[in-house]
């Protein structure tokens, strides 16, 4: 399956040679992602390609729509250049992110701009509810915006890897789950949408869009961390998203932490919104209060401040691990919750991070990612358009 990790490369440089237009073409739009405008004079010294080659680039560009061109500036000598940029019109992409509690649709343009947002939630995900409330997403979204339908690069599909697992963890009837474990999405929704579908972990999907639309600009070496349902992550290695032999890098789900009892666990039992639910349960209170107030979840205080308290924790030891194995710059954390939520998990788990005795280890920053919690659907919404017209 097309997978973005394998189109983000460290490509700086284009070619003359006429066999590598399309390779030259992608190096011009991915300068123009990285730097925003910029003067064609300026584009070709940058990236070592003739002031002919990079000129037929973008009046090709243009002329496609995916390039537009800013104000003449006039400078002290010379003529006067002209700036080009990306066209947010010109391109956009569709991303779907399959929950285990939710699923999310979302509109994305040229730059990464979200446009439109549509969700749902559900006690657990089934396949005919997820490929409904695609099909009529996707209609509602369009029927708004007619004219992307010419610009449409794709779908792009985020899931957890093995979605069915855990049945009881989340209540779910074997059943209904299991039939995730050979049913073709890929296929199905090719079928349904007639659009070009990339499939991609939901974790890594995050992490790529923390990447190229957070804080990728600042770290060029950072461990992601995902709180969704479960959690999840990703690693990003000289500005580039690095995927793993089988996709599922920077899983930390399964990474073994203590119980508290003398034993160990998974991290994913210790630290995963599932447990936040959990509480809410004892209190009796619903869970599903976290999703209709997507963005206060006040009405949980006490619930929300034990369960920061017992996860940053395990989330600290998790960065030990990492930073024990890989010397990564920052640990970024980021997760479906408010933002405000996030920050307060984030300073309990630098805090205890720092209490930790690290003697031998070169301690990264613990920050909050920036992108939040539409960050698994907002990548996925990025694997069409990148895989197609970038290179990094």
């Amino acid at each position: 399956m097309p997978n973005i990790a394998d189109k983000i490369i460290n490509s700086k440089a284009g070619s003359d040679q006429s066999q590598l237009r399309d390779q030259n073409q992608r190096a011009v739009l991915s300068f123009l992602r990285h730097n925003g405008t910029a003067p064609s004079a300026e584009i070709a010294r940058r990236l070592g390609l003739s002031a002919q080659t990079v000129s037929n680039i973008i009046r090709a560009l243009v002329a496609g729509g995916l390039l537009k061109l800013g104000k003449t500036q006039k400078g002290k000598v010379g003529k006067p250049s002209v700036p080009v940029m990306l066209n947010p019109d010109g391109v956009h992409g569709f991303g779907l992110n399959i929950g285990r509690r939710s699923t999310e649709l979302v509109l994305v343009d040229f730059v990464g701009t979200q446009l439109e947002t549509i969700s749902i939630a559900y006690a657990y995900p089934t396949v005919e509810a997820v490929l409904a409330f695609l099909e009529d997403g996707i209609s509602q979204i369009l029927n708004r915006r007619h004219e992307v339908k010419k610009t449409l690069s794709g779908i792009g599909v985020a899931h957890p890897s093995q979605i069915w697992e855990w049945l009881e963890v989340v209540n779910a009837p074997k059943e209904a789950m299991l039939k995730w474990r050979t049913f073709d999405l890929q296929v199905e929704i090719v079928q349904r949408t007639g659009l070009g579908v990339f499939i991609e972990n939901d974790a890594t999907s995050a992490c790529v869009a923390e990447q190229l639309l957070g804080r990728g600009d600042e770290f060029s070496d950072f461990a992601y961390i995902f709180l969704g349902a479960f959690i999840g992550g990703g690693l990003v290695l000289s500005g580039k998203v690095v995927p793993g032999r089988t996709k599922n890098m920077a899983s930390l789900g399964p990474m073994p932490v203590p119980d508290g009892k003398g034993g160990t666990t998974e991290l994913l039992n210790v630290t995963s919104l599932h447990l936040l639910e959990a509480l809410l349960r004892r209190d009796n209170i619903d869970p599903m209060e976290l999703r209709a107030t997507p963005e206060d979840w006040a009405f949980c205080e006490a619930q929300l401040a034990e369960w920061i308290d017992t996860t940053s924790y395990p989330l600290a030891l998790a960065a030990a691990a990492i930073t024990s194995v890989v010397e990564v710059e920052a640990i970024l954390i980021d997760g479906a919750m408010p933002k405000s939520v996030c920050a307060r998990l984030t300073r309990a788990t630098k805090q205890k991070f720092e209490e930790l005795d690290l003697t031998l280890i070169k301690r990264p920053l613990i920050e909050q990612a920036s992108v939040g919690k539409t960050a698994r659907s907002l990548g996925a919404a990025l694997l069409p358009i990148h895989s197609r017209y970038f290179l990094a």
